[in-house]
């Protein structure tokens, strides 16, 4: 069982990472040297989608940790 629960973390993990690291910010850089940046108000599309799925992950993730911290 412990097995499988460690395979589980390593593929969440990785889908965690990848979900954060696709998600966009409006502004970069360019606001450290007085750049304006655009104000978002609503998520919509893919954004909305790779979003409530970095949420789902991170909750999936933090769940597999506990199991794996109550059965070792």
């Amino acid at each position: 069982m412990g097995k499988i629960i460690d395979i589980i973390q390593v593929v969440v993990s990785v889908l965690l990472i990848g979900s954060i690291l696709f998600q966009q910010r409006g502004a970069g850089l360019s606001s450290t040297f007085g750049g304006e940046g655009g104000v978002y108000f609503k998520k919509r599309g893919m954004e909305k989608i790779l979003f409530v799925a970095t949420i789902i992950l991170a909750g999936l993730f933090i769940l597999s940790a506990i199991v794996r911290m109550a059965i070792s």
